[in-house]
């Protein structure tokens, strides 16, 4: 039986990647990503199995805009890869308010967002699972991702108190 996935950052890499082979296996797929012309020859290729969204994680109402759309588009959502993030390199003490405040927003909030706007979906429909992709990078530390590693363990903070 088909499943409906939510996809974040599926635009390239791993997103993409798990669009695809979704796609292949015959579910409906939702893939997100901030240029969804990067989505263009999935489309082409299984036309209303996929419903591409522009999206940004960073932004909190258009996150919950998303996750309605793709509720009403396929009727539930089964499955949400909350996939889109980043890597910041650098040294602690180089990296910029900014950097690190991107950092965290994307790859913590981002996250966050995502995971609010669909428990309500999956708590009404009685069933749903969601993969947080984090990193070993969440359990463990390397110099020059001080920032990224940080973001990383508050994933699998997260991630830990919602398997409870």
């Amino acid at each position: 039986m088909a499943k409906t996935i939510f996809i974040t950052g599926a635009s390239r890499g791993f997103g993409k990647l798990w669009a695809e082979a979704f796609l292949k296996r015959g579910d409906n797929v939702i893939a997100t990503a901030r240029d969804t012309n990067t989505l263009n020859q999935l489309k082409a290729t299984y036309g209303n199995q996929l419903l591409p969204l522009q999206l940004d994680v960073n932004k909190r109402a258009d996150v919950f805009a998303a996750i309605e759309k793709a509720s009403q588009q396929f009727g539930q959502i089964d499955v949400l890869i909350n996939n889109a993030g980043y890597g910041l390199f650098g040294a602690i003490e180089e990296t910029t308010e900014a950097e690190a405040r991107a950092q965290i927003e994307t790859n913590v909030f981002g996250l966050l967002w995502v995971t609010q706007a669909v428990l309500p979906v999956m708590r009404k429909q009685g069933h749903g699972h969601i993969v947080q992709v984090s990193s070993v990078l969440g359990v463990a530390t390397l110099p020059t991702l001080g920032i990224y590693n940080a973001s990383k363990f508050a994933v699998e903070g997260l991630s830990e108190t919602l398997a409870t």
